[in-house]
C-alpha cells in the first residue's frame, strides 16, 4: 500500500467520523427541540390536570427533563450511526465506573432518601419544617438534596439522607396549629390575669373557638407562669407571627386594664416617715 493511499483511507475515515458528527448534532437538536418544546409541554399539561402535589410534580419535571435529553442523545446515536458506541460495552464499563464512584460517596444514600421525601405526602414544598435546631420553608426537593430558606433569608441546601435520619418537625401538615404565650404574674392576680388572658384569645376573630382557648398556670425559676394556649386555623410561619404578636398586644392591653402587672413585678406599699435631721441627712 503506498502512503498517499494510506493517506486517502485515513481522510475517507474521517471525512465519515466528521459526516456522523453532523448528522448526530442535527439529528439530536431536532429530536430534543421536539421533545422539549412538544413532548415535555404536552406531558406538564396532563400532570397539571391531575393537580399533583408541588413536590411531586416538581420531581417528575426534573425526571421529564432528563429523559428528553438521554431519549434524544440515544437516538441521534443510532441515526447518526453510532448505536454500537451507545451500546457497546465500553459504555457499559464506563457507566459501571461511575455508579461505583457515586457508591463510594452518600450520593446514593442522599438519592434514595430523595425518594422517600418527594413521595411523601406529608413533606411538600412550602412546608415550615423546623430539624436540628434549624427552621425554615421548604423551596425546593431534588433528588440529591432539600434547598430550605431560613427566617434570616437564608438559603441551606440539606442532604437528603439529612431529613430522613433527623426528627423533622413540620408545622403546617396539620390544618391548624397551637400557640403558647406565657406570661409572669403575681400570685395574688393569678384570677384576674387569667380572665384578662382568655378574653383576648376569645376576642380574635382568627383564634379558633374549637379547641377553645386554656390558660394552665405553672411555676419556672421559682416564679408563677400562665400559659395562654390558643389554636389558629392557618399554620403558616407568617401568620403564625402576626396572630402571635395582635394577641401578645391585646393580652398585654388587658392586663393592664384589669390592673394586673404585666411581667408579675410584685407590688409593694412603702410606709412610714421621712424626715430630716440637723446633720442634714435623712431618717425614715
Amino acid at each position: 500500500m503506498t502512503v498517499s493511499a494510506a493517506v486517502e483511507r485515513r481522510i475517507v475515515r474521517y471525512a465519515a467520523l466528521i459526516e456522523g458528527l453532523l448528522e448526530f448534532v442535527v439529528a439530536f437538536a431536532l429530536l430534543y427541540a421536539v421533545g422539549r418544546f412538544l413532548l415535555e409541554p404536552a406531558i406538564r399539561y396532563a400532570l397539571d390536570a391531575r393537580g399533583l402535589e408541588p413536590t411531586l410534580d416538581q420531581a417528575l419535571r426534573r425526571v421529564l427533563r432528563a429523559a428528553v435529553v438521554v431519549g434524544a442523545v440515544v437516538a441521534a446515536a443510532g441515526a447518526a450511526g453510532f448505536g454500537h458506541v451507545v451500546g457497546g460495552s465500553a459504555v457499559i464499563v464506563a457507566a459501571a465506573t461511575v455508579a461505583l464512584g457515586f457508591a463510594a460517596q452518600d450520593v446514593v444514600g442522599n438519592l434514595v432518601s430523595g425518594v422517600f421525601i418527594v413521595t411523601d405526602p406529608s413533606f411538600n414544598i412550602g412546608d415550615w419544617i423546623e430539624w436540628d435546631g434549624k427552621q425554615g420553608i421548604i423551596v425546593a426537593i431534588t433528588f440529591r438534596s432539600t434547598r430550605v430558606r431560613t427566617f434570616n433569608d437564608e438559603l441551606i441546601t440539606v442532604p437528603n439522607s439529612e431529613l430522613v435520619t433527623a426528627a423533622v418537625t413540620n408545622h403546617v401538615v396539620s390544618n391548624r396549629l397551637r400557640i403558647v404565650s406565657s406570661f409572669e404574674v403575681d400570685p395574688h392576680e393569678i384570677d384576674a390575669a387569667t380572665d384578662a388572658l382568655l378574653a383576648a384569645a376569645r376576642d380574635h376573630p382568627e383564634v379558633l373557638d374549637a379547641p377553645e382557648p386554656t390558660v394552665r398556670l405553672d411555676r419556672r425559676d421559682g416564679a408563677l407562669v400562665l400559659d395562654a394556649r390558643y389554636w389558629i386555623a392557618s399554620p403558616r410561619r407568617t401568620d403564625f407571627v402576626r396572630i402571635r404578636s395582635e394577641y401578645l398586644r391585646e393580652a398585654t392591653d388587658r392586663l393592664r386594664e384589669a390592673g394586673v402587672e404585666v411581667g408579675g413585678a410584685p407590688r409593694r406599699e412603702l410606709s412610714g416617715e421621712l424626715s430630716i435631721d440637723e446633720r442634714g441627712g435623712s431618717s425614715e
